[in-house]
Protein backbone atom coordinates (compact mmCIF):
# COMPACT_ATOMS: atom_id res chain seq x y z
CA UNK A 1 0.00 0.00 0.00
CA UNK A 2 0.91 3.34 -1.14
CA UNK A 3 2.45 5.97 1.77
CA UNK A 4 0.74 8.93 0.46
CA UNK A 5 -2.53 9.21 -1.63
CA UNK A 6 -0.46 11.68 -3.87
CA UNK A 7 -0.64 10.60 -7.52
CA UNK A 8 1.33 12.89 -10.14
CA UNK A 9 1.50 12.40 -14.28
CA UNK A 10 4.98 12.45 -15.57
CA UNK A 11 6.22 14.62 -18.14
CA UNK A 12 9.40 14.77 -20.70
CA UNK A 13 11.46 18.11 -20.77
CA UNK A 14 9.46 18.04 -24.54
CA UNK A 15 5.67 18.36 -21.96
CA UNK A 16 5.46 14.55 -23.81
CA UNK A 17 3.52 12.30 -21.34
CA UNK A 18 5.69 9.58 -20.17
CA UNK A 19 2.72 8.18 -17.20
CA UNK A 20 -0.05 9.11 -15.65
CA UNK A 21 -1.02 8.07 -11.83
CA UNK A 22 2.09 7.69 -10.60
CA UNK A 23 2.40 7.00 -6.87
CA UNK A 24 4.36 10.07 -5.34
CA UNK A 25 6.76 6.74 -3.66
CA UNK A 26 7.82 6.08 -7.18
CA UNK A 27 9.87 8.91 -7.54
CA UNK A 28 11.66 8.57 -4.16
CA UNK A 29 15.66 8.97 -3.80
CA UNK A 30 14.66 5.59 -1.38
CA UNK A 31 12.51 3.57 -4.50
CA UNK A 32 13.27 5.29 -7.89
CA UNK A 33 16.10 3.42 -9.39
CA UNK A 34 16.89 6.14 -11.46
CA UNK A 35 17.25 8.42 -8.81
CA UNK A 36 19.98 5.67 -7.24
CA UNK A 37 22.27 5.58 -10.26
CA UNK A 38 22.33 9.40 -10.58
CA UNK A 39 23.76 9.48 -6.95
CA UNK A 40 25.96 6.39 -7.15
CA UNK A 41 27.22 7.72 -10.81
CA UNK A 42 27.55 10.73 -8.98
CA UNK A 43 29.92 8.65 -6.15
CA UNK A 44 31.97 6.29 -9.14
CA UNK A 45 32.29 8.59 -11.90
CA UNK A 46 35.52 10.10 -12.41
CA UNK A 47 36.89 12.47 -15.75
CA UNK A 48 40.39 12.14 -16.54
CA UNK A 49 42.00 15.10 -18.55
CA UNK A 50 45.12 12.87 -20.47
CA UNK A 51 46.07 15.36 -22.62
CA UNK A 52 46.67 17.82 -19.36
CA UNK A 53 48.36 14.66 -17.04
CA UNK A 54 51.17 14.62 -20.27
CA UNK A 55 51.37 17.88 -19.93
CA UNK A 56 52.11 18.16 -16.59
CA UNK A 57 54.85 15.06 -16.29
CA UNK A 58 56.46 16.54 -19.68
CA UNK A 59 56.44 20.20 -18.19
CA UNK A 60 57.09 19.19 -14.38
CA UNK A 61 54.28 21.39 -13.94
CA UNK A 62 52.44 19.42 -10.98
CA UNK A 63 50.37 20.08 -7.79
CA UNK A 64 50.00 24.12 -9.32
CA UNK A 65 53.75 24.46 -9.06
CA UNK A 66 56.74 23.50 -10.79
CA UNK A 67 59.27 21.19 -10.14
CA UNK A 68 62.53 21.45 -12.87
CA UNK A 69 64.55 18.92 -13.70
CA UNK A 70 62.13 15.69 -13.18
CA UNK A 71 60.28 16.18 -16.20
CA UNK A 72 58.65 12.94 -17.43
CA UNK A 73 58.21 12.38 -21.54
CA UNK A 74 55.59 10.35 -21.40
CA UNK A 75 53.05 9.39 -24.39
CA UNK A 76 49.74 9.40 -22.05
CA UNK A 77 47.63 10.31 -25.14
CA UNK A 78 48.76 7.99 -27.49
CA UNK A 79 49.03 5.49 -25.10
CA UNK A 80 45.18 5.87 -23.35
CA UNK A 81 43.92 2.61 -24.35
CA UNK A 82 46.68 0.51 -22.93
CA UNK A 83 46.30 2.79 -19.63
CA UNK A 84 42.66 2.48 -19.68
CA UNK A 85 43.28 -1.65 -19.61
CA UNK A 86 45.37 -1.72 -17.01
CA UNK A 87 43.38 0.44 -14.89
CA UNK A 88 40.61 -1.42 -15.35
CA UNK A 89 42.54 -4.96 -14.62
CA UNK A 90 43.74 -2.45 -11.00
CA UNK A 91 39.99 -1.88 -9.95
CA UNK A 92 37.73 -4.59 -11.10
CA UNK A 93 36.56 -7.20 -8.32
CA UNK A 94 34.85 -9.44 -9.68
CA UNK A 95 34.68 -10.58 -13.60
CA UNK A 96 31.89 -9.36 -13.95
CA UNK A 97 31.26 -6.10 -12.13
CA UNK A 98 30.14 -2.45 -13.38
CA UNK A 99 33.72 -1.10 -13.44
CA UNK A 100 34.01 0.90 -16.56
CA UNK A 101 36.94 2.31 -18.05
CA UNK A 102 36.70 4.16 -21.53
CA UNK A 103 38.90 6.64 -23.43
CA UNK A 104 37.21 9.21 -25.51
CA UNK A 105 38.30 12.33 -27.59
CA UNK A 106 41.26 10.44 -29.68
CA UNK A 107 42.85 9.47 -25.95
CA UNK A 108 42.48 13.13 -24.54
CA UNK A 109 39.67 12.13 -22.12
CA UNK A 110 39.00 9.15 -19.88
CA UNK A 111 36.19 7.89 -18.08
CA UNK A 112 36.88 6.01 -15.00
CA UNK A 113 33.53 3.97 -13.10
CA UNK A 114 34.80 2.53 -9.99
CA UNK A 115 32.76 -0.71 -8.95
CA UNK A 116 29.98 -0.29 -6.88
CA UNK A 117 31.40 -2.81 -5.02
CA UNK A 118 34.82 -0.64 -3.80
CA UNK A 119 32.25 2.32 -3.07
CA UNK A 120 30.17 0.01 -0.76
CA UNK A 121 32.83 -1.44 0.94
CA UNK A 122 34.19 2.03 3.03
CA UNK A 123 32.08 4.34 4.51
CA UNK A 124 33.04 7.55 2.41
CA UNK A 125 32.04 8.45 -1.00
CA UNK A 126 35.76 10.25 -2.25
CA UNK A 127 36.80 5.66 -2.15
CA UNK A 128 35.93 6.81 -6.20
CA UNK A 129 38.55 9.55 -6.52
CA UNK A 130 40.79 7.96 -4.70
CA UNK A 131 40.46 4.27 -6.31
CA UNK A 132 40.31 5.79 -9.79
CA UNK A 133 43.43 7.82 -8.56
CA UNK A 134 45.97 5.23 -7.36
CA UNK A 135 45.10 2.54 -9.89
CA UNK A 136 45.80 5.49 -12.82
CA UNK A 137 48.91 6.32 -10.34
CA UNK A 138 50.36 3.04 -10.60
CA UNK A 139 49.07 2.58 -14.69
CA UNK A 140 51.43 5.07 -15.52
CA UNK A 141 54.05 3.95 -13.36
CA UNK A 142 54.21 0.34 -15.14
CA UNK A 143 53.65 1.43 -18.32
CA UNK A 144 55.93 3.94 -18.92
CA UNK A 145 58.76 1.95 -16.38
CA UNK A 146 58.82 5.46 -13.89
CA UNK A 147 61.52 4.39 -11.50
CA UNK A 148 61.23 5.51 -8.25
CA UNK A 149 62.91 8.72 -8.51
CA UNK A 150 60.49 9.95 -10.92
CA UNK A 151 57.39 8.45 -9.23
CA UNK A 152 56.52 11.10 -6.94
CA UNK A 153 55.80 12.93 -10.22
CA UNK A 154 53.14 10.66 -11.07
CA UNK A 155 51.54 10.94 -8.15
CA UNK A 156 51.59 15.16 -8.19
CA UNK A 157 50.73 15.19 -11.86
CA UNK A 158 47.31 12.60 -10.73
CA UNK A 159 46.28 13.51 -6.94
CA UNK A 160 47.84 17.28 -7.27
CA UNK A 161 48.88 18.66 -4.56
CA UNK A 162 47.27 16.58 -1.55
CA UNK A 163 47.59 15.67 1.06
CA UNK A 164 49.69 19.13 1.60
CA UNK A 165 46.38 21.08 0.62
CA UNK A 166 42.47 19.67 1.18
CA UNK A 167 41.72 19.40 -2.12
CA UNK A 168 44.02 17.77 -4.71
CA UNK A 169 44.78 21.39 -6.09
CA UNK A 170 46.48 20.85 -9.68
CA UNK A 171 44.99 17.34 -10.08
CA UNK A 172 44.24 16.21 -13.48
CA UNK A 173 41.21 14.41 -12.28
CA UNK A 174 37.75 15.54 -11.68
CA UNK A 175 34.43 14.50 -9.91
CA UNK A 176 31.42 16.40 -10.14
CA UNK A 177 31.69 15.46 -5.91
CA UNK A 178 34.01 17.83 -3.68
CA UNK A 179 36.19 16.73 -0.87
CA UNK A 180 33.97 16.66 2.16
CA UNK A 181 36.42 18.62 4.16
CA UNK A 182 34.61 21.83 2.23
CA UNK A 183 31.21 20.79 2.77
CA UNK A 184 28.73 22.69 5.18
CA UNK A 185 27.87 19.82 7.10
CA UNK A 186 26.78 16.45 7.75
CA UNK A 187 24.69 15.44 4.26
CA UNK A 188 26.03 17.90 2.43
CA UNK A 189 27.94 16.41 -0.43
CA UNK A 190 25.47 15.98 -3.14
CA UNK A 191 24.64 19.75 -2.78
CA UNK A 192 28.32 20.98 -3.19
CA UNK A 193 27.83 20.62 -7.37
CA UNK A 194 27.72 24.30 -8.63
CA UNK A 195 25.05 25.04 -11.02
CA UNK A 196 27.63 25.25 -14.26
CA UNK A 197 28.58 21.44 -14.06
CA UNK A 198 24.57 21.06 -13.78
CA UNK A 199 24.09 22.94 -17.09
CA UNK A 200 27.24 20.54 -18.48
CA UNK A 201 25.96 17.61 -17.68
CA UNK A 202 22.48 17.94 -19.29
CA UNK A 203 23.64 20.13 -22.76
CA UNK A 204 21.79 23.19 -21.57
CA UNK A 205 18.85 21.80 -21.56
CA UNK A 206 16.86 24.14 -18.87
CA UNK A 207 14.00 21.77 -17.83
CA UNK A 208 16.48 18.63 -16.95
CA UNK A 209 19.18 21.13 -15.58
CA UNK A 210 16.93 21.84 -13.07
CA UNK A 211 15.23 18.32 -13.08
CA UNK A 212 19.32 17.36 -12.31
CA UNK A 213 19.98 19.99 -9.61
CA UNK A 214 16.39 18.78 -7.73
CA UNK A 215 17.18 15.20 -8.11
CA UNK A 216 20.70 16.11 -6.08
CA UNK A 217 18.88 18.78 -3.78
CA UNK A 218 16.30 16.44 -2.71
CA UNK A 219 18.31 13.38 -2.12
CA UNK A 220 20.55 15.98 0.11
CA UNK A 221 17.48 16.24 1.80
CA UNK A 222 17.45 12.66 3.00
CA UNK A 223 20.77 12.28 3.85
CA UNK A 224 20.86 15.49 6.19
CA UNK A 225 17.66 14.03 7.44
CA UNK A 226 15.09 17.22 6.56
CA UNK A 227 13.10 14.31 4.43
CA UNK A 228 12.11 12.49 7.44
CA UNK A 229 8.94 12.34 8.86
CA UNK A 230 5.94 14.42 8.44
CA UNK A 231 8.44 16.63 6.16
CA UNK A 232 9.38 13.69 3.42
CA UNK A 233 6.16 14.46 1.31
CA UNK A 234 7.16 18.24 1.70
CA UNK A 235 10.40 17.07 -0.25
CA UNK A 236 8.96 14.50 -2.28
CA UNK A 237 6.28 16.67 -3.78
CA UNK A 238 8.59 19.19 -4.29
CA UNK A 239 11.07 17.02 -6.04
CA UNK A 240 7.93 16.21 -8.46
CA UNK A 241 6.58 19.53 -9.42
CA UNK A 242 9.59 21.66 -8.68
CA UNK A 243 11.92 18.72 -10.49
CA UNK A 244 10.24 16.58 -12.62
CA UNK A 245 7.31 18.56 -14.05
CA UNK A 246 4.76 16.89 -12.26
CA UNK A 247 1.95 16.92 -14.48
CA UNK A 248 3.44 19.01 -16.75
CA UNK A 249 3.12 21.83 -14.76
CA UNK A 250 6.08 24.51 -15.05
CA UNK A 251 5.67 23.60 -19.20
CA UNK A 252 2.57 25.13 -18.96
CA UNK A 253 2.90 27.70 -16.77
CA UNK A 254 6.45 28.62 -19.35
CA UNK A 255 3.69 28.32 -22.58
CA UNK A 256 1.36 30.52 -20.49
CA UNK A 257 3.35 33.61 -20.43
CA UNK A 258 6.36 32.60 -22.77
CA UNK A 259 5.59 35.19 -25.28
CA UNK A 260 4.32 37.98 -23.41
CA UNK A 261 4.33 37.30 -19.86
CA UNK A 262 6.15 38.87 -16.91
CA UNK A 263 6.99 37.63 -13.05
CA UNK A 264 3.78 38.91 -12.63
CA UNK A 265 1.60 36.93 -14.68
CA UNK A 266 3.45 33.87 -13.45
CA UNK A 267 2.35 34.32 -9.85
CA UNK A 268 -1.29 34.60 -11.34
CA UNK A 269 -1.28 31.59 -13.53
CA UNK A 270 0.52 30.07 -10.39
CA UNK A 271 -2.56 31.56 -8.12
CA UNK A 272 -5.48 30.60 -10.89
CA UNK A 273 -4.10 27.22 -11.07
CA UNK A 274 -4.37 26.83 -7.29
CA UNK A 275 -7.58 27.50 -6.76
CA UNK A 276 -8.56 25.45 -10.29
CA UNK A 277 -7.17 22.13 -8.25
CA UNK A 278 -8.16 23.58 -5.11
CA UNK A 279 -5.00 23.76 -3.60
CA UNK A 280 -5.72 27.36 -1.85
CA UNK A 281 -9.39 29.01 -1.04
CA UNK A 282 -10.56 32.02 -0.12
CA UNK A 283 -9.94 32.57 3.59
CA UNK A 284 -11.72 36.28 3.92
CA UNK A 285 -12.62 39.10 1.85
CA UNK A 286 -11.24 42.54 3.53
CA UNK A 287 -13.62 45.55 3.31
CA UNK A 288 -11.01 46.80 0.67
CA UNK A 289 -11.57 43.70 -1.61
CA UNK A 290 -8.24 42.03 -0.94
CA UNK A 291 -8.69 38.52 -0.73
CA UNK A 292 -6.97 36.31 2.14
CA UNK A 293 -6.15 33.00 0.70
CA UNK A 294 -5.61 29.47 2.91
CA UNK A 295 -4.61 26.07 2.02
CA UNK A 296 -5.64 22.58 3.91
CA UNK A 297 -2.18 21.58 2.37
CA UNK A 298 0.76 23.30 2.93
CA UNK A 299 3.46 20.94 0.93
CA UNK A 300 1.63 20.76 -1.77
CA UNK A 301 0.72 24.14 -2.17
CA UNK A 302 4.62 24.78 -1.30
CA UNK A 303 4.96 22.69 -4.45
CA UNK A 304 2.92 24.50 -6.74
CA UNK A 305 4.82 27.84 -5.82
CA UNK A 306 8.81 25.84 -6.36
CA UNK A 307 6.77 24.86 -9.89
CA UNK A 308 5.89 28.58 -10.68
CA UNK A 309 8.80 29.77 -9.31
CA UNK A 310 10.89 28.09 -11.59
CA UNK A 311 8.85 28.84 -14.83
CA UNK A 312 9.26 32.28 -13.92
CA UNK A 313 13.02 32.25 -14.31
CA UNK A 314 12.74 30.42 -17.13
CA UNK A 315 10.07 33.23 -18.49
CA UNK A 316 12.14 36.09 -17.50
CA UNK A 317 15.76 34.95 -17.78
CA UNK A 318 14.43 33.28 -21.40
CA UNK A 319 13.82 36.59 -22.60
CA UNK A 320 16.96 38.24 -21.41
CA UNK A 321 18.95 35.22 -22.17
CA UNK A 322 21.53 36.96 -19.06
CA UNK A 323 21.20 34.48 -15.58
CA UNK A 324 22.34 37.56 -13.53
CA UNK A 325 18.14 38.46 -13.19
CA UNK A 326 17.98 34.72 -11.78
CA UNK A 327 18.51 36.20 -7.84
CA UNK A 328 16.19 38.98 -8.57
CA UNK A 329 13.02 36.88 -10.11
CA UNK A 330 13.17 34.51 -6.72
CA UNK A 331 13.08 37.37 -4.96
CA UNK A 332 10.61 39.58 -6.78
CA UNK A 333 8.21 36.25 -7.82
CA UNK A 334 7.93 35.14 -3.82
CA UNK A 335 7.15 38.84 -2.48
CA UNK A 336 4.24 39.01 -5.22
CA UNK A 337 3.24 35.75 -4.51
CA UNK A 338 3.37 36.39 -0.88
CA UNK A 339 1.37 39.66 -1.23
CA UNK A 340 -1.39 37.89 -3.98
CA UNK A 341 -2.00 35.48 -1.29
CA UNK A 342 -1.34 36.09 2.25
CA UNK A 343 0.25 32.91 1.66
CA UNK A 344 4.23 32.12 2.43
CA UNK A 345 6.58 32.30 -0.42
CA UNK A 346 8.44 28.69 -1.56
CA UNK A 347 10.05 27.10 1.04
CA UNK A 348 8.58 28.59 4.39
CA UNK A 349 10.17 32.30 2.99
CA UNK A 350 13.37 30.87 2.73
CA UNK A 351 14.30 31.24 -1.21
CA UNK A 352 13.32 34.60 -1.35
CA UNK A 353 15.33 35.32 1.76
CA UNK A 354 18.31 33.78 0.26
CA UNK A 355 17.63 35.42 -3.12
CA UNK A 356 18.27 38.83 -1.50
CA UNK A 357 22.29 37.50 -0.28
CA UNK A 358 22.97 35.84 -3.81
CA UNK A 359 22.16 39.18 -5.80
CA UNK A 360 24.87 40.50 -3.15
CA UNK A 361 27.33 38.19 -3.49
CA UNK A 362 26.82 37.02 -7.22
CA UNK A 363 26.92 40.66 -8.52
CA UNK A 364 26.93 43.43 -6.96
CA UNK A 365 29.01 45.46 -4.99
CA UNK A 366 30.41 42.01 -2.87
CA UNK A 367 30.56 39.78 -5.63
CA UNK A 368 32.96 38.79 -8.64
CA UNK A 369 31.50 35.50 -9.49
CA UNK A 370 28.72 34.67 -11.26
CA UNK A 371 25.04 32.73 -10.85
CA UNK A 372 26.55 29.90 -12.18
CA UNK A 373 29.09 29.52 -9.34
CA UNK A 374 26.64 28.83 -6.88
CA UNK A 375 25.29 25.53 -5.21
CA UNK A 376 23.28 24.30 -2.63
CA UNK A 377 26.37 24.27 -0.21
CA UNK A 378 27.45 28.02 -0.63
CA UNK A 379 26.85 29.75 2.70
CA UNK A 380 24.45 32.02 1.16
CA UNK A 381 22.37 29.90 -1.36
CA UNK A 382 22.14 26.51 1.07
CA UNK A 383 19.31 27.86 3.32
CA UNK A 384 16.74 27.11 1.00
CA UNK A 385 16.21 22.86 1.38
CA UNK A 386 16.46 22.26 -1.82
CA UNK A 387 14.34 24.38 -4.11
CA UNK A 388 16.94 27.61 -5.22
CA UNK A 389 19.37 25.76 -7.12
CA UNK A 390 17.18 24.13 -9.58
CA UNK A 391 15.85 27.41 -11.02
CA UNK A 392 19.79 28.97 -11.01
CA UNK A 393 20.80 25.72 -12.93
CA UNK A 394 17.59 26.60 -15.61
CA UNK A 395 18.80 29.87 -15.59
CA UNK A 396 22.26 29.41 -16.70
CA UNK A 397 21.43 27.04 -18.92
CA UNK A 398 19.31 29.47 -20.64
CA UNK A 399 22.41 32.15 -20.44
CA UNK A 400 23.71 33.42 -23.81
CA UNK A 401 27.32 34.13 -22.47
CA UNK A 402 27.23 37.00 -20.20
CA UNK A 403 28.36 35.02 -16.99
CA UNK A 404 32.15 35.76 -16.85
CA UNK A 405 32.53 32.13 -15.16
CA UNK A 406 30.52 30.54 -17.81
CA UNK A 407 30.04 26.43 -18.30
CA UNK A 408 32.18 26.33 -21.33
CA UNK A 409 34.93 27.68 -18.68
CA UNK A 410 34.46 26.17 -15.44
CA UNK A 411 32.96 22.90 -16.63
CA UNK A 412 34.08 21.55 -19.90
CA UNK A 413 35.62 18.84 -18.37
CA UNK A 414 32.83 17.55 -16.68
CA UNK A 415 30.80 18.29 -20.08
CA UNK A 416 33.02 16.39 -22.25
CA UNK A 417 32.98 13.26 -19.67
CA UNK A 418 30.05 13.22 -17.90
CA UNK A 419 27.91 14.89 -21.05
CA UNK A 420 26.63 11.35 -22.60
CA UNK A 421 25.15 9.38 -19.43
CA UNK A 422 21.60 9.35 -20.13
CA UNK A 423 20.91 9.62 -16.14
CA UNK A 424 22.80 12.94 -16.45
CA UNK A 425 22.11 14.58 -19.66
CA UNK A 426 18.17 13.50 -19.59
CA UNK A 427 16.77 12.68 -15.81
CA UNK A 428 13.56 13.28 -16.72
CA UNK A 429 13.37 10.65 -18.75
CA UNK A 430 15.41 7.81 -17.05
CA UNK A 431 13.37 8.80 -13.29
CA UNK A 432 10.10 8.72 -15.28
CA UNK A 433 10.63 5.17 -16.99
CA UNK A 434 11.87 3.79 -13.60
CA UNK A 435 8.81 5.60 -12.19
CA UNK A 436 6.52 3.99 -14.70
CA UNK A 437 7.74 0.13 -13.87
CA UNK A 438 7.24 0.90 -10.25
CA UNK A 439 3.61 1.73 -10.65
Amino acid sequence: MAKYKDKIDLYDDRGKLIEKDVPLEAISPLNNPAVKRIASLAKRTIAVDMAGLEKSLKTGRVGGGYIKGKEIDAAVVANADKLAKRVKDILKVDKDDDTEVRVIMDGKRMIIQVPTTRVDAGVEYTTGFTSAAAALTQAVIDEFNVDMFRANMVKGAVWGRYPQTLNFLGSNLKSILEVPQVNEGAGYALRNIMANHLVALSGKNSMNAAALASVFEQTAMFELGDAVGPFERYHLLGLAYQGLNANNMTIDLVKENGKTGTVGTVVESVVGRALEDKVIKVKEKLPSGYKVYTTNDFPLWNAYAAAGMLAANMVNIGAARASQAVPATILYYNDLLEHETGLPGVDFGRAMGVSVGMSFFSHSIYGGGGPGLFHGNHVVTKHSKGFVIPCIAAACSLDAGTQYFSPESTSSLVRDVFGDIPEFKAPLKAIGKEAKKLK
